[in-house]
């Protein structure tokens, strides 16, 4: 039972801060020295896993008619239009599959250490500051998401490479990288949503399928604590994403950059003492 409500916990964590930019790594990472699972670690691995798919699948419903190119309600143009919009996904992908695929277990064997999760956090979040005074003297050039040019996505693309490295935030990097590219807060972030789709579950096949090629199988209340971890995620990150998509219509990204800093701050404070 205790599992089980340490799953709940986890799920809220993982899905209010994985489209935020404030790096759910980092947060699951301080989260990790609190409210362990009383599990295996190939099991802990496995449910950070499915948590991050309950949260992709929030994505999914709140787009499902906007990125589906086989919906009746849409006009032949409507429809092709969809079309170009997955293809400039894919190629936004296409740089994370590249390079994080051959680099992906190095880099979570090696670099997921509280200095460096630390540092990636206050990095951006200084970064998020000074990008902000930069672009509030700035008007974007791309305010509509069907004006994104290939291009442009695959720029936007090379940035989430970035977030390979643990703490640096993969929805934080992307807009970063949008916005710096000329694009609106609101068209960096919806468009951090769809390229969260494809690199999210793709990275998450990939590990699963790990999971059980080497012969692992669900004991006990693991199947009850990955099931009840992913639905809280799933509710959680639907709510969060509402909650950034009006957020930054009116507001800039300041805030989550002096967030990430005082993160940073009790990552190092915590990890100095624990580990």
């Amino acid at each position: 039972m205790l599992d089980i409500f340490k799953a709940i916990i986890l799920g809220i964590i993982e899905g209010i801060t994985e489209f935020l930019p404030i790096s759910s790594t980092g947060h699951l990472y301080l989260a990790d020295y609190f409210i362990k699972l009383n599990q295996p670690k190939s099991f802990i691995n496995m449910f950070m896993v499915v948590i991050q798919l309950g949260a992709i699948l929030s994505v999914i419903l709140i787009y499902f008619n906007k990125l589906n190119p086989f919906a009746p309600s849409k006009s032949h143009q409507e429809k092709e239009a969809t079309w170009q919009l997955w293809l400039k996904v894919i190629i936004a992908v296409l740089p994370s599959v590249i390079i994080g695929l051959p680099l992906n277990d190095w880099l979570d064997k090696n670099m997921t250490t509280w200095q460096v999760i630390a540092a990636t956090l206050i990095i951006y979040g200084i970064l998020f500051i000074i990008l902000e005074n930069y672009y509030k003297k700035r008007t974007p050039s791309l305010t509509k998401l069907n004006k994104l040019s290939y291009r442009i996505a695959f720029f936007i693309g090379c940035f989430q490479v970035l977030s390979l490295i643990p703490g640096t935030s993969r929805s934080g990097a992307t807009i970063m990288g949008a916005m710096l590219l000329g694009t609106s807060r609101f068209v960096s972030t919806e468009f951090s949503f769809f390229l969260a789709i494809p690199t999210m579950l793709g990275a998450s096949v990939l590990k699963l399928g790990k999971y059980f090629m080497i012969g692992n199988a669900f004991v006990g209340n693991q199947l009850a604590v990955l099931l009840v971890g992913m639905i809280v995620s799933f509710l959680v990150a639907y709510i969060s994403i509402k909650f950034l998509l009006r957020y930054v219509r009116s507001h800039d990204f300041k805030a989550f950059g002096w967030y990430r800093i005082i993160l940073g701050i009790l990552v190092i404070i915590i990890g100095s003492i624990f580990a």
